[in-house]
C-alpha cells in the first residue's frame, strides 16, 4: 500500500479509499479532523492500475473484525 501511495503521491488511506471506489464499493470514511476530511475527498484525481488493484486484493487474508457482509441479517 505504501509503495503504491508513494507512486501516486497519495497517503495509504487515500489508496485504500480509491481501491474501494474502483471496486464499486460504497465508502463512508470517518474523521473529525478537517485536514483528514479534505484528504478523504481528494481521491478522484488518480486511478489505480489493474496491477495495483490486483496487488491490493492479494493482501486479503480473509480476516474480519466483524461478521461477513454477505451474512448480515
Amino acid at each position: 500500500i505504501t509503495t503504491i501511495a508513494a507512486r501516486h503521491g497519495k497517503s495509504p488511506a487515500q489508496v485504500v479509499l480509491r481501491w474501494h471506489l474502483q471496486l464499486g464499493n460504497v465508502v463512508i470514511p470517518k474523521s473529525v479532523t478537517p485536514a483528514r476530511i479534505r484528504e478523504n475527498l481528494d481521491v478522484f484525481d488518480f486511478a489505480l492500475t489493474d496491477d495495483e488493484m490486483t496487488a491490493i486484493a492479494g493482501l486479503d487474508r480473509d480476516l474480519r473484525t466483524g461478521p461477513h457482509p454477505d451474512q448480515l441479517n
